[in-house]
């Protein structure tokens, strides 16, 4: 799960949090852990402060303490000058206002499912050598808490957490929160992220449609109209056949480049983000998505696609960041994503600045409405931050947390306080990725519904609060016409009143057609066991089936996800279902 010149903070969040992204592996060094001995006058500081009356949310210990963590960070993060995951605003800010020096034991680059990050955490939960501040996803968080390595968080949460963070995490629910509870104890704090903010779109490039004069897409077989026209009918106009009809990536499902949305067009629902997904099976029990007969026919399609040349022959191999390197050198027009696509992808307005992209809706393969998929709990990545059973001060992840929210959504910081510790205005980078905890809530949608109304004059500019003046400023640019930087026109095309992506999920939202994953708890001991190595049979399957093997293939896999484990998940998911 980007963003935008003098940016609306929390909404630039949203990225991707699909992808927080950064430092390299070779970044990765050694810093001293806060659980070394503690300066008696900090330790009496915390004891005073924890055993006595109201405390400050935001308190600042002095003299300041150490805190130790790990960041796992997506391809997506950038630097300026001197700065890195270990010396930027971010950090200098948590030492300013709160006294913590947060320092980094190592950095990796890698935050998908399976990836480096994932890898690396495995590697230090298996060794012991674990920081004060640990960021998790549910298989880690869980493992964890069985072994009694979690601090309890129970009474921290209620004691240090703000109003206004307490309100935010629980502003979808209680199932986030409750998603970190073990035996009644919560272990960890979840990054709610917006449950809207990875709906899947439909993206093409519109500067190509208008060229080869092709109208909007209504059904699939509109969308496969023009992906023949990107590949035929030389959209870029060197006099080349070397353009492809559609993007995807290696990983197949996620934010960019995915292909969830080509599947939902089939009212198939298999993973989301490769996080398992499960629907109402017609009976009263929950199934398994990726394992249901839909998911056949669209993988046929997508065969048929590819053996038609219109997919990249090498996707196998590329993640998403290679297959925008792809759109942006203008060689895809069209791609399944979610609504952050543009801000992700927004240089190609340097490389071209007559690309044009827009979200379209899902078309459907049938007549009957397609419904875009979503997550049951919204999180982000890492989806957790824990602390460790002998951490000297478990608040200081509540501290943290609750600065990152008051700097997102506070009145206590200035539009240029904003824009410094947010996304720049002036060099475009999103320097709010540093910050160790990136949850974000309901606010995306929010500030399109905002701006709609500011256009059509029931709301006024004194309306928009400092966290969303940056992608108002960009869209009201684009509306007069005035000059535009990539980020602008991104930002125009996420939030804006028409032709962006917040439109057609407000869309989505006001016919209630989305498509919520039916199990909402965290992953059962089963799923913590096999689901590892059945995404990876999945995958691996899927792949293949696209690249040419035989469409049949399918039906093994199914028989094969069911005797590796996939039966006693359902089992156990319906047991869950049950006891609600």
């Amino acid at each position: 799960m980007k963003k935008r010149a003098g940016i609306l903070f929390a909404s630039s969040m949203l990225l991707l949090t699909a992808v927080t992204s950064a430092c390299s592996s070779n970044n990765e060094n050694e810093s001293s852990s806060s659980n070394a001995p503690e300066s008696p006058s900090a330790t009496a500081t915390a004891s005073a402060s924890a055993s006595s009356g109201p405390v400050d949310p935001l308190g600042k210990y002095d003299p300041p303490i150490d805190v130790s963590t790990v960041r796992i960070l997506s391809n997506s993060v950038k630097f300026k000058g001197e700065e890195t995951i270990d010396n930027n605003v971010w950090y200098q800010e948590y030492e300013k206002k709160l006294g913590i020096k947060l320092k980094n034991e190592w950095s990796v680059v890698g935050d998908e499912p399976g990836g480096q990050g994932e890898q690396k955490m495995n590697v230090s939960i298996a060794s012991g050598s674990l920081p004060d501040i640990v960021p998790l996803n549910a298989s880690q968080l869980k493992q964890l808490a069985d072994a009694g390595k979690l601090a309890d968080l129970t009474e921290v949460y209620e004691k240090y957490a703000s109003p206004m963070t307490k309100q935010i995490l629980t502003s979808s629910g209680p199932t986030a929160l409750e998603s970190a509870k073990f035996d009644g104890k919560l272990l960890a704090i979840p990054a709610v992220n917006s449950v809207y903010n990875g709906t899947p779109l439909l993206w093409i490039r519109t500067d190509w449609m208008k060229k080869l004069n092709l109208e909007a897409p209504k059904t699939m077989d509109d969308v496969y109209a023009i992906m023949d026209a990107f590949v035929n009918q030389d959209p870029d106009g060197n006099g080349k056949k070397d353009t492809y009809g559609i993007a995807l990536n290696k990983d197949l499902y996620g934010f960019f480049g995915a292909v969830e949305g080509f599947f939902n067009s089939y009212h198939a629902y298999p993973r989301f983000g490769g996080t398992g997904n499960w629907i109402e099976d017609g009976s009263g029990n929950l199934a398994f998505g990726s394992i249901q007969p839909e998911v056949k026919t669209a993988l046929g399609k997508l065969q048929e696609l590819y053996k038609k040349g219109y997919i990249d022959r090498e996707f196998g191999v590329k993640d998403w960041a290679k297959e925008k390197e792809l759109i942006v050198s203008g060689k895809i027009g069209l791609f399944y994503g979610a609504m952050s696509a543009p801000i992700v992808m927004n240089e190609i307005k340097t490389t071209d600045p007559n690309a044009d992209w827009k979200a379209f809706p899902l078309a459907s393969a049938d007549g009957q409405p397609a419904k875009p998929e979503v997550v049951g709990i919204a999180l982000g990545n890492p989806q957790y931050l824990a602390v460790t059973k002998n951490a000297k001060n478990p608040e200081a992840l509540m501290k943290l947390i609750n600065l990152f929210f008051e700097i997102s959504y506070g009145k206590s910081y200035s539009q240029e306080e904003h824009d410094k510790l947010g996304t720049s205005p002036t060099d475009g980078v999103e320097r709010w990725m540093y910050s160790i905890y990136t949850g974000e809530p309901e606010k995306n949608l929010a500030t399109h519904r905002l701006i709609k109304e500011i256009v059509a004059g029931t709301k006024s500019e004194s309306d928009v609060s400092s966290e969303q003046m940056g992608a108002y400023r960009s869209v009201m640019k684009a509306r007069n016409g005035e000059k535009l930087e990539p980020i602008d026109w991104a930002l125009d095309r996420v939030f804006g009143p028409e032709n962006s992506a917040f439109q057609v999920v407000d869309q989505y939202v006001n016919d209630n057609m989305l498509q919520p994953n039916a199990y909402t708890s965290v992953s059962t001991s089963t799923m913590l066991k096999r689901d590892a190595t059945l995404q990876k049979l999945e995958l691996e399957t899927f792949s293949k089936i696209i690249m040419g093997d035989p469409l049949d293939n399918f039906d093994k896999f199914v028989d094969n996800w069911k005797k590796l484990g996939g039966d006693e998940m359902t089992k156990e998911v319906n047991e869950w279902k049950k006891s609600r």
